[in-house]
């Protein structure tokens, strides 16, 4: 299940993602990982939950961010939740290729029965068909 939290800057959608993060710790069999870019993270979510900087591995783009997400699940066949935080931005704002991330991204996360919550920041009223699907 692919689950979207969009906005504009400041309106809570890291904070929301952040306690969506620990919560799932609490309630997770297996492992919960935490994508984002840069390190703002680090103090906010708990220490149990892998946290990976995308910055470090030098993902850029939507294509990048759907292989980096398919290698993490294909290293650990545990992970039951993926919280990726700023992920219109990862994919360095561009609209279609985020359209096709979201629906292929979509399709890993049922074929692996994982869940995934990404924020964006995205004005609602400017969001696509495709990212409504996902709020």
């Amino acid at each position: 299940m692919v689950k979207l939290i969009i906005g504009v800057k400041g309106t809570g959608k890291t904070k929301t993602l952040i306690e969506m993060a620990n919560a799932a710790l609490e309630k997770s069999n297996g492992s919960v990982v935490c994508i984002e870019k840069g390190v703002k993270l680090r103090y906010e979510v708990k220490y149990q939950v892998r946290l990976i900087n995308t910055n470090d591995y030098l993902v850029f783009d939507s294509q990048s961010l759907f292989g980096f997400i398919s290698g993490i699940l294909a290293g650990n066949h545990d992970i039951t939740d993926i919280f990726v935080d700023s992920a219109f931005k990862i994919c360095g704002n561009e609209a279609d290729n985020f359209d096709k991330f979201l629906t292929e991204v979509d399709e890993l996360a049922e074929r692996y029965s994982v869940n995934i919550v990404m924020t964006s920041s995205i004005p609602t009223e400017e969001a696509s068909d495709t990212v409504k699907k996902y709020l």
